[in-house]
């Protein structure tokens, strides 16, 4: 990577994606100036103030409005609301000049080439050369956006494409103008993904790019189908969703979240600047789109689209459905299928499709006739919008959150039974897929010693896909690293001397066989290795302990195994924090209740910044009984410091559980005390958690790790912040704040904080909490109310207020 160093960029444009692209700047560290149009009138509150035009406040009003929505919506576009500092708003009249003072200038205003060429004649002019300048355009061919700049301006100038919400997905296109220099490339390709936690991929330039080309196409394809198959919109998103590794809002529901005016302004600019695309059909919208453009159903942002929220009289919310047939709602119908149901047991999503698209009913049908169509227009897009297929399938699935790419999907079907479907259909493959048949490559991809290679079509042979030696890809190590299984984990060598425990459970919870294989992990790291990453590559760290084990334990009285299974998670944190060996836990998404009380225990956190933790177990009516109450005590204790009123440092500690505090972020968690400044790290892409992960622990190993000495030294206040707590507790409770097993909970856990009813403050171990946390916890699960929560949570999947 060349030394050019990004520390300040210029956004021009402050619209949702110019707002939300400067979050994201600034969530990395970087100083952002975000420029925008004056107004050319006065609203009314400027009128009543008796501003006028020349006024810095009516001159930045567009601008500030706009940053100021952005950092209120939800999800929010930034880490943390103070990383907002490192925005400076202005305007593209009194400010441009500043942009000579910055390392990028990005163009993010509307998508109008003449607006654009107007935007980049005046950049021009306070430029300073060698300055990286990009336009964030979604579709507008990039050689008509430079012409007539300067050489130096057409050297530094490509196409820099985020997706929306640009801090949530992951996908950043860079695409090449005519003169753009090969180095400025290779910096941006490196830069999205290194310090923007982006997947890049260089695309050509071409209508929409690679993403929204192949996305689009998807989308426009589902329309003509579910007329064809007499499917129904709840069928079809029941179709296109999970099951398939697509997120929840699958088809219907993603058009009205995006908006549909959205989708089809991209449609109608491929129909209408692709005239030699073999579908060019297919991007022609169907009736019912046109009908529902004129009538202004664009989704969300106009209340109703395919999808519309009805509020009924008793304050209570319906969600109807459009009936594609007659272009009436209706109340919401359940979707159902035979070959979706043989897919239940089946938790691998990979391993679905060959079973999918054997179905003998309208879903098998459908899939066969979507990937059909898929498999062929992908094989067709290569040269024309890329040289290689992977970037295809990383472009689809960091832009629209599909769990593997159309190749990859191909793949799991079989190349040539993919070929036999397309075949069904009237279509052929492009010639270069039968080409890779006939020189006996019977896939696109294959794994060699831990790399990932694809079809390389040119050199009509396997390559391995350049970047990966960044990475540490568990599922193409899994298998030929492997140290120990069980059902719970995998614990795998990751090389110099280092373990993984990887687990393995639904949706990770832990129980004991993760217990377990932690244990194992730690007796194996201990013996033979240097140290011990607990990490994994799915949707979600740990959503905590496994609460049916619990509720079984509890409802049949089984209190002593109940204890001994508490006594067994803490003993095994404990193990966590006092090994021979160092440490890590690497959270990402979902580190709820025991994955968070594992982070806690660690000895070091390397956490992705998309980390949402938090210690959860009031919602199921109890309090942490994995270690997490004894630490939220410790931990007040070690920031208590001379001339401080120590009760109210640890009141805030008592509150991350009594509130179930959820970070929104990695950065965020430090603010609750769940992570610590100066121990803990953030990293931007997940992708490389585990290999900075890993070169922490061996940093950790070289550098001379040493056992910790157990803690005795915890102070805690005893009676005086009991009482405390206890007034507060039954404060809330007489103002209906809380209900009676709400209260019953929280002075559990004062009871526990406070080290017990001690006549004066005194030093404790970390043993001396554990016990007061275990006995608390068992004691609550004798409670009728928390056996019903923790029922109501099993079924319903959220918390039961009682």
């Amino acid at each position: 990577m060349s030394k050019r160093r990004i520390k300040k960029v210029a956004i021009i444009g402050s619209g949702i994606m110019g707002s939300g692209i400067a979050c994201h700047f600034a969530n990395i560290g970087v100083d952002v100036l975000l420029l925008d149009i004056i107004p050319r009138e006065l609203n009314e509150k400027e009128k009543a103030k008796g501003l006028t035009l020349e006024d810095k406040a009516v001159r930045n009003r567009l601008v500030n409005d706009a940053l100021t929505a952005s950092l209120k919506s939800k999800p929010s576009p930034i880490y943390h609301q103070s990383f907002a500092n490192r925005i400076t708003t202005g305007n593209l009249e009194d400010d441009i000049s500043k942009v000579a003072d910055v390392d990028w200038i990005m163009e993010v205003v509307v998508e109008r080439l003449d607006i654009k060429k107007v935007v980049f004649e005046k950049l021009e002019k306070h430029r300073t050369p060698g300055t990286l300048i990009t336009s964030n355009t979604s579709g507008i061919p990039i050689k008509f956006m430079s012409e007539g700049r300067s050489e130096d301006f057409q050297k530094h100038f490509c196409g820099t494409h985020f997706f929306n919400p640009a801090r949530y997905l992951k996908l950043f296109e860079i695409i090449p103008g005519p003169k753009t220099d090969a180095s400025v490339l290779d910096f941006l390709n490196e830069y999205g993904e290194k310090f923007l936690g982006k997947t890049s991929v260089i695309a050509k330039d071409t209508p929409a790019f690679i993403g929204n080309r192949i996305g689009i196409f998807s989308i426009q394809s589902l329309f003509h189908a579910v007329k064809d198959l007499d499917l129904t919109v709840e069928e079809v998103d029941k179709l296109s969703g999970p099951v398939i590794g697509r997120p929840k809002s699958a088809t219907f529901r993603t058009v009205d979240v995006v908006g549909l005016d959205t989708l089809v302004h991209v449609a109608n600019g491929i129909h209408e600047n692709c005239p030699n695309d073999e579908r060019l059909e297919l991007f022609k919208l169907p009736d019912f789109i046109n009908t529902m453009m004129e009538n202004k159903w664009l989704g969300s942002k106009t209340g109703q689209g395919f999808y519309k929220l009805e509020r009924k009289s008793d304050g209570s919310k319906d969600i109807l459905t459009l009936d594609l047939n007659t272009l009436e709602y209706r109340a919401n119908k359940r979707a159902k299928f035979a070959t979706l149901e043989l897919t239940k047991t089946i938790d691998k999503v990979v391993d679905r499709f060959k079973v999918l698209v054997k179905g003998k009913d309208k879903a098998g049908e459908f899939y066969r006739k979507s990937f059909a169509a898929l498999f062929a227009y992908v094989s067709n897009r290569i040269p024309e919008i890329t040289d290689e297929l992977y970037k295809i399938d990383d472009a689809m699935k960091a832009g629209f959150g599909w769990e593997h790419g159309p190749f990859q999907i191909w793949d799991a079907i079989g190349v040539e039974k993919g070929i036999e479907m397309m075949k069904a259909e009237g279509l052929e493959p492009n010639a270069w897929v039968n080409d890779m048949l006939a020189t006996g490559i019977t896939s696109f991809y294959t794994v060699k010693e831990g790399a990932t290679y694809s079809y390389d079509i040119p050199k009509k042979s396997q390559e391995k896909i350049p970047g990966q030696d960044s990475f540490i890809i568990l599922d193409n190590i899994r298998k030929t690293n492997e140290v120990f299984k069980n059902s719970g984990v995998v614990i795998e060598d990751l090389g110099d001397g280092i373990l993984n425990v990887e687990f393995q459970s639904k949706m990770n919870t832990i129980g004991g066989d993760v217990l377990a294989g932690l244990n194992k992990g730690i007796d194996l790291a201990e013996k033979d290795f240097a140290g011990l990453i607990v990490g994994n590559q799915a949707a979600n760290f740990s959503v905590g302990a496994n609460i049916g084990m619990i509720f079984m334990m509890a409802a049949e009285q089984e209190y002593d195994e109940l204890n001994m299974a508490i006594k067994y998670f803490q003993d095994t944190m404990m193990r966590m924090r006092y090994s021979s060996i160092p440490t890590i836990a690497a959270p990402h998404g979902m580190a709820l209740g025991g994955g968070c009380e594992l982070s806690l225990h660690a000895d070091k956190v390397v956490a992705a910044a998309e980390t949402y933790m938090g210690l959860v177990e009031f919602g199921v009516g109890v309090i942490p009984g994995g270690g997490g109450s004894k630490e939220m005590a410790l931990r007040a204790s070690d920031t208590f410091r001379k001339g401080d009123v120590e009760l109210n440092i640890l009141q805030e500690y008592f509150l991350t559980i009594g509130m179930a505090k959820v970070s929104t972020s990695a950065y965020e968690a430090f603010d609750t005390g769940v992570l610590q400044k100066g121990k803990d790290i953030v990293v931007v892409n997940k992708d490389r958690q585990l290999a900075v992960a890993k070169q922490h622990a061996k940093l950790m190993a070289d550098m001379g790790y040493t056992q910790p000495v157990k803690r005795t030294d915890v102070k805690v206040l005893g009676k005086q912040a009991l009482g405390m707590f206890l007034v507060g507790t039954d404060a809330m409770q007489d103002s209906n704040y809380i209900s009676a097993h709400d209260m019953k909970i929280a002075n559990k856990l004062a009871y526990v904080m406070a080290g017990g009813d001690l006549s004066e403050p005194t030093l404790v171990s970390e043993q001396y909490l554990l016990d007061l946390e275990r006995e608390a916890f068992l004691s609550l699960c004798t409670e009728r109310k928390t056996l019903e929560r923790i029922q109501h949570m099993l079924t319903k999947g959220k918390p039961l207020r009682n």
